[in-house]
């Protein structure tokens, strides 16, 4: 265990799982050829792509980024080669968590004893699940540490999760939700906020009643909003929206970091504040599900409510130490442009919406929406 905080290293690792559509229909590239994913495998630098569970996507593993100023080249350097090897066979990346227009019995499962099983298990569960995500794992120190650092993380969730928001749309229509994904996640078994733990022995002893059971076959098939990660020795954010502006994916990448610096150093000074219940917390997700950026939320330092504006700023407050330490300040001081322009989800309600009243059809509306999330998924990207 290092002695202080100033010792503290948090190396980042970023998942994002994108859709790939045909540049001329803007549907989703149902069975995509497999030279894509073979291109990028071949040009993959320090980065990793692999399958997903829906032939139409790909998730893109960076590297370790032992510094935060390594992971915006990370994520542009895999956008990038995604992007390269799609448009050689007519398509364009897609960084956001719903399509607007997909179908989920129009989409083909990836091929694979894993993806079968799964399927065959969580059935129509498994099959409307056509979503991405946005995976930040963040290592640091020892195990019982990050555990109780997973914990103490949890009510600022519902905070990243409104940042993040960019699935309004489903099945070409408004959903009322600024991130529909987690509703269709919550479908799924072992999902949600995480009970309190305070040390890795707990989830160990979880871990093996599950297996016990059956439930499961091992930890990967976990799949709460922050988790212990199964294959490193890290927690994994998986609460988030894919972002289609890498600006907004940096910030809450950087939210993520600092805060777990700053919890380390209010734990150090036994200045940590009592945990919430997680019936607050997950009631404050709803809203951010809803809501967004727009969000009242519970006040869990204060009770009553808070406005998402103030709720903000008092991270930002909190973390500033932390973005000095790490050269994040300008990323997190992106958290007041999110709020003043909005999230990829308020964007993209404000386009389809001016659309129609500007007399577009709403396929041609829909169409324009996706072109919108298609360029700002490349913005940066050389």
């Amino acid at each position: 265990m290092v002695s202080s905080i100033d010792d503290l290293n948090v190396t980042l690792g970023i998942e994002e799982e994108y859709f790939l559509v045909d540049a001329k229909t803007r549907q989703l590239v149902l069975d995509p050829d497999p030279g894509i994913l073979e291109y990028c495998k071949n040009n993959r630098g320090a980065h990793n792509f692999v399958p997903e569970l829906l032939r139409s996507q790909i998730e893109a593993n960076s590297c370790v980024c032992e510094k935060f100023s390594q992971v915006r080249p990370s994520i542009t350097e895999m956008r990038g080669t995604i992007q390269e090897a799609a448009q050689k066979y007519g398509a364009n990346i897609f960084a956001a968590s719903l399509h607007p227009t997909s179908s989920w019995n129009e989409q083909l499962i990836t091929k694979g004893e894993r993806y079968e099983r799964l399927t065959s298990a969580l059935q129509h569960s498994s099959r409307q699940l056509i979503v991405g995500g946005m995976h930040i794992h963040a290592g640091f120190d020892d195990e019982n540490r990050r555990i109780w650092v997973m914990t103490s993380l949890r009510r600022y969730m519902p905070i990243l999760l409104a940042l993040s928001t960019s699935s309004p749309l489903s099945e070409g229509k408004l959903t009322g939700f600024k991130s529909f994904r987690l509703n269709m996640i919550g479908n799924l078994p072992r999902t949600g906020i995480p009970l309190a733990m305070a040390s890795m022995l707990q989830f160990e002893r979880l871990l093996a009643e599950y297996k016990q059971m059956q439930f499961i076959d091992d930890a990967s098939e976990i799949w709460w909003d922050i988790r212990p990660s199964h294959s490193y020795p890290t927690i994994e954010l998986r609460i988030c929206d894919v972002c289609p502006k890498i600006d907004d994916a940096m910030c809450i990448i950087a939210l993520f970091t600092c805060l777990i610096r700053a919890l380390i150093r209010l734990h150090e000074k036994g200045a940590l504040p009592p945990e919430p219940r997680l019936e607050i917390i997950n009631a404050n997700k709803w809203l951010a599900q809803r809501y967004g950026v727009f969000a009242l939320m519970g006040d869990t330092r204060d009770g009553g409510m808070v406005d998402f504006a103030d709720a903000v700023e008092r991270v930002i407050v909190m973390v500033l130490k932390e973005a000095q330490a790490l050269g994040c300040e300008e990323e997190i001081h992106h958290a007041h442009n999110i709020l003043r322009n909005g999230s990829s989800a308020d964007r993209q309600i404000d386009h389809f919406s001016l659309r129609k009243l500007e007399g577009d059809s709403i396929e041609e509306a829909l169409k324009s929406t996706v072109d919108l999330i298609v360029n700002e998924s490349l913005e940066g990207v050389g």
